[in-house]
């Protein structure tokens, strides 16, 4: 295991002023959504009594049951997609030698800088001529192409870094490229898998834009887009909207705080690697 290097005080100090900008907006959420909900406010602050009924209004006026397992089915299937693809690129573009190489994953990184709104609209019209809008499969696709730029890219930097003569060597035991990938080279990459799986799901967990073009189907809607459609129809209980607010991002930092140690190896990891 890579060890970390020692922090300095100032750079401590830094880390502490950049979590607290980020935590204390998150904490005025969470402490606004515990309040009663015909708060007045006029500033956030704690509770006399902790309202977590606010969260089953929201819960059953929004019909965030629904939206929950709509973000779940596509979150996790773009994880899978997004792994498996990556992976076998990966190794492909990491491990192998082959005609126009540099070329094709050169084309491949361009997901990576192409802005995903220049081609939300033709998208739009390929999957519609498909049949395919307003189904679970018009955001995974497109989700599972996105973020495989990332992945290969992530995937190829671990596999060129593992030694030659590890591969050669299984090689030589007859092993074939699927049984060395599998065998041989994937149990050492579970921190950089782990680190992609995290990312690609609080991507494809927080992802706006694509359900709100694909999908118009109220059954068929995503968490965050929900929210978006809950805050416009109550527009004046924003106890509500932070009570929906805090149910969307709690899946993300739930497992952000269950993975978070390994989360940042795998980051360490691959940061020293590429």
């Amino acid at each position: 295991m890579t060890a970390m290097p020692k922090t300095a005080p100032f750079s401590v100090a830094i880390l502490i002023l950049f979590a607290a900008m980020t935590v204390l907006p998150i904490l005025g959420v969470v402490l606004l959504s515990l309040q009663p909900q015909d708060t007045q406010l006029s500033g956030v602050g704690w509770p006399d009594r902790l309202h977590f009924e606010n969260y089953a209004r929201a819960f059953e006026v929004a019909h965030f049951a629904a939206y929950l397992k709509s973000s779940l089915i596509v979150s996790i299937a773009v994880v899978v997609g997004t792994v498996v693809v990556s992976t076998l690129s990966g190794y492909a573009f990491g491990t192998m030698r082959f005609a126009g190489q540099n070329v094709l994953f050169y084309l491949l990184l361009s997901g990576l800088v192409i802005p995903f709104e220049a081609v939300i609209v033709p998208l739009y019209i390929e999957l519609r001529a498909g049949h395919l809008t307003n189904s679970y499969w018009s955001v995974i696709l497109p989700l599972i192409a996105i973020n495989s730029s990332f992945g290969t890219f992530w995937m190829r930097a671990y596999f060129r870094a593992v030694p030659r003569q590890l591969i050669e060597a299984a090689a030589m035991d007859g092993a074939g490229s699927l049984r060395t990938l599998w065998k041989v080279l994937l149990p050492g990459a579970r921190p950089a898998l782990l680190t992609l799986v995290v990312l690609v799901f609080i991507w494809s967990w927080n992802e706006f834009l694509l359900p709100l073009v694909m999908l118009s189907r109220e059954d068929l809607r995503t968490a965050p887009l929900g929210l978006a459609f809950f805050a416009g129809r109550f527009t004046t209980d924003l106890v509500g909207m932070a009570a929906a607010a805090v149910m969307v991002a709690l899946p993300v930092v739930v497992l952000f705080i269950a993975t978070h140690r390994r989360f940042v190896h795998g980051m360490w990891v691959g940061a020293l690697k590429q």
